[in-house]
């Protein structure tokens, strides 16, 4: 039998890695929770989460939709936590 083909053996180890993303940090922080609990009952080695850096998409427009006038600008963005 090849060494990835075991069927049973007590020497396998599966990793598995999970990245969760959402703009809301309650609901990325509780799914993570239920993760490692739904894990940890069935007696699952669990790291984490680790946090990965907050992406920021910034959108810069012109307030003046003729394109007269001062020029004014609104500034929105939108954080991506994972």
């Amino acid at each position: 039998m090849d060494k990835g083909k075991s069927l049973g053996g007590e020497g396998e180890l599966h990793r598995i890695r999970i990245t969760l993303t959402s703009k809301n940090v309650k609901n990325l922080e509780k799914a993570c929770a239920e993760l490692k609990d739904k894990a940890k009952q069935k007696d699952l080695k669990v790291i984490g989460p680790i946090r990965m850096p907050t992406k920021v998409l910034r959108l810069t427009t012109r307030k003046s939709p003729c394109g007269e006038g001062t020029n004014t600008w609104d500034r929105f963005e939108m954080r991506i936590h994972k």
